[in-house]
């Protein structure tokens, strides 16, 4: 890449990147998401009473929906959190997966909620439902546990030790967090377009399995940039493990739910016991938690 170019695009994911941790746009973010959940319960209340206007999409008869929705907006923000999260450190990265995947397995648990009808009445016939919405916020609970054990087990370690290579690193990483970006938007604005439109989604998945399909891919791009700077046995490990986690999250999604409960689990523990593993066996080095702040 043409060497006024590379730091230009950098300097364009710092802007990015400062605006959207900023205090202002968080507050105003979390002020739209009150609004939209509040217009949702108008929209179906609306649709309910059969006076929503017809010239615009019709929203699904449940209040529940506008739950659902409101989750699918907080997992959408911090899948955009972990994309400028990347180039600090693959482990923070790897923390903040775990932290979507728990909001994940929340939402699931909501999803289960219009089975229930309205008012929410519980039967015979909902105990597959019960036990679908036992099991995602169980997963969900042991998955933030085993969050909170890798955070405070988590070493920062320094692979690289020339202050020239690491810069380099760190340029890579934020180009390759700016082309996630773009990808992020394209995927979102196409599965937006969908669903206002009432037309499936181009291959059939959820936002959320295309997000993590991607980040599959942007792992293994991230272990072999990583090879270039550190090319020692121990961080090539940890590195290609976490992508195997990340995989792990990715079928959880595809799953149905019980078993996609068990996959977060062992996807969690999997990590956690990788963490570890390196920690105790790897050498004495410190691994630098940079990136977002340069």
């Amino acid at each position: 890449m043409p060497g006024t170019l590379a730091p230009a695009l950098c300097r364009l994911y710092d802007r990015l990147h400062q605006f959207w941790e900023g205090a202002l746009t968080q507050r105003r973010l979390a002020l739209y998401l009150l609004w939209i959940y509040l217009f949702i319960l108008a929209a179906v209340e609306l649709q309910r009473q059969g006076v929503f206007p017809a010239w615009l999409p019709r929203p699904p008869h449940s209040h529940f929906w506008a739950i659902e929705l409101a989750f699918t907006l907080i997992l959408g923000m911090e899948v955009l959190s972990l994309i400028f999260v990347l180039p600090a450190s693959l482990s923070r990265s790897m923390g903040k997966q775990l932290e979507i995947l728990t909001l994940i397995l929340l939402r699931n648990a909501f999803k289960e909620l219009p089975k229930f009808g309205e008012p929410v009445e519980i039967g015979l016939g909902n105990l597959l439902q019960i036990g679908e919405i036992a099991a995602s916020a169980t997963a969900a609970l042991c998955v933030f546990l085993c969050l909170g054990v890798y955070r405070h087990i988590q070493r920062h370690q320094h692979f690289i030790r020339s202050d020239a290579q690491r810069q380099r690193y760190i340029l890579s990483k934020k180009l390759l967090a700016l082309i996630l970006f773009g990808i992020f938007v394209g995927i979102g604005a196409e599965h937006i377009w969908a669903a206002l439109h009432g037309h499936p989604v181009p291959g059939g998945s959820g936002f959320f399995e295309t997000i993590y399909t991607v980040l599959i891919f942007a792992d293994i791009g991230m272990v072999l940039i990583a090879q270039r700077y550190m090319p020692c046995y121990f961080a090539v490990f940890r590195n290609s493990g976490f992508v195997i986690g990340t995989l792990l999250m990715r079928l959880a999604l595809s799953a149905p739910p019980f078993l996609c409960s068990a996959l977060a689990v062992f996807a969690a523990l999997y990590v956690l016991a990788l963490t570890w593993g390196i920690n105790s066996f790897s050498p004495a080095f410190e691994e630098e938690d940079t990136g977002a702040r340069h």
